[in-house]
């Protein structure tokens, strides 16, 4: 099923849930205006449907004699076509298919050669961030703008010891939604004889990726961010330097061959992608993620235009809220997907998501958003706000966002709330839950 774009003929997918109908602290309904696609997107209506059809075939998958473990070996095999198509990797790239972003980050980390110099941004999401260690890695400092990020990694890669190198930079920030110049970056990488591998996770939902075209040696995305919530995500990049590594996990499917030599095992393993893919594949997660990629990648026009609206309702709105100050790495004008967060002078960002969720059925991010650097960077310390948008969003959506801040601000909650736990939350909160968790 589609739904009109507004001002337009075209068609956008539609996802699960649209119509949900949260209730609130007063007693009322309304519809949920989900504005947290940048932790986890809803489902497709077609990635649901794809998945329903499947299960019934559902069955092991590789070297299995059944007809049912072959279809589902086929419908395995073939995602991994839907993927290179959907981020334009080259003819010798492999895919590995992992959990997630995260997953698919520290399997690269574990595959990179001895004493590879990896050069990132202190900006990256905790899952880019945190997986490269040892002495060889040189974290920069927030740029002020894309061309200093720039400058700054050719004056990193001058200095970098000499061998392998490789750079890593995000698509788009999950923390401000600016898009990152990866092209200008991975032509200074080239220049200096390094690799770039991309987190496209923020970008990838929002906007076309082509590693082709943008010179990347590897793309990580996770299904959960464009809309395929069922556990997987994708590493996709050149394959000599996962070939030459150990595998990730060790298990079934990585291995090509196993003998006894009695004090000792003899292991061949397999070439990749499988040699990091030990254990039984998530067959059905990997489907969702290539429906997901298959339906994107048919409507990025409507798509981009649609979020474009949005994205600058959202922003106007925003300041015509008292106090609210929208964050940014590279300036208010730099390109950005729709991801916005912001703080609200002299108010605590999780009483206003508490009050948002309780009295107006808005469900937004509070905190640092796995992006501790950046965030503490540009708020001197604070948790902050984020919103981001989707599929999923409407006009209606955005603008009861903004009317609910300007009336938290101005004249204050409809209810009380206390801290438990850490957390803000309504006193006395009767909400109810869903009856599946009664």
């Amino acid at each position: 099923m589609t739904v009109a774009v507004p001002g337009s003929i075209a068609a956008l997918p539609r996802v699960v849930g649209a119509s949900l109908r949260v209730p609130l602290v007063t007693g009322e309904r309304v519809e949920y205006a989900n504005l947290d696609h940048a932790a986890s997107a809803p489902c497709l209506e077609q990635v649901r449907d794809a998945v329903d059809e499947l299960l019934p075939w559902y069955a092991s998958v590789h070297r299995g004699a059944g007809f049912a473990s072959q279809v589902s070996t086929r419908v395995y095999e073939q995602a991994r076509d839907s993927v290179r198509r959907f981020l334009g990797a080259r003819t010798g790239d492999t895919v590995v298919f992992t959990r997630n972003t995260t997953d698919a980050l520290n399997l690269l980390a574990r595959s990179l050669p001895r004493k590879t110099a990896v050069v990132l941004f202190d900006t990256e999401h905790h899952a880019a961030l945190l997986p490269w260690r040892g002495p060889h890695v040189r974290r920069l400092r927030t740029p002020s703008s894309a061309g200093e990020a720039v400058l700054e990694l050719d004056r990193a890669l001058r200095a970098a010891p000499v061998g392998p190198r490789l750079v890593v930079v995000t698509g788009a920030s999950n923390v401000t939604g600016e898009v990152w110049p990866v092209a200008e970056l991975a032509a200074v990488a080239r220049r200096h004889g390094a690799r770039i591998a991309l987190d496209a996770a923020q970008l990838a939902p929002h906007r076309p990726v082509d590693l082709k075209a943008l010179d990347v040696d590897y793309a990580v995305l996770s299904g959960h961010k464009i809309y395929a919530p069922f556990g997987a995500g994708v590493l996709v990049g050149r394959a000599d330097w996962l070939q030459a590594a150990e595998p990730y996990l060790v298990g079934g499917g990585a291995t090509a061959r196993v003998s006894d030599h009695g004090d000792r095992l003899g292991v061949a393993w397999s070439a990749v992608p499988e040699r990091h893919e030990a254990g039984s594949p998530n067959v059905v997660g990997v489907h969702a993620l290539a429906v997901a990629c298959d339906v994107l990648g048919r409507h990025w026009e409507q798509t981009v235009a649609h979020e474009r609206e949005l994205l600058g309702r959202l922003r106007a709105g925003l300041k015509t809220v008292p106090g609210a100050c929208e964050l940014a790495l590279f300036g208010a004008g730099h390109d950005r997907v729709d991801v916005v967060s912001f703080v609200v002078r002299g108010q605590d960002a999780g009483f206003l998501a508490a009050a948002l969720s309780a009295e107006h059925g808005i469900g937004v991010r509070d905190g640092a958003f796995c992006a501790h650097v950046a965030v503490h960077r540009l708020t001197d310390g604070q948790r902050a706000l984020r919103a981001s948008l989707g599929l999923g969003t409407t006009v209606e959506h955005v603008d009861r966002l903004v009317a609910a801040l300007r009336s938290l601000v101005t004249e204050g909650p409809r209810w009380e709330y206390e801290v438990v736990d850490g957390r803000w939350t309504p006193v006395d909160d009767q909400r109810p839950l869903p009856p599946f968790l009664r």
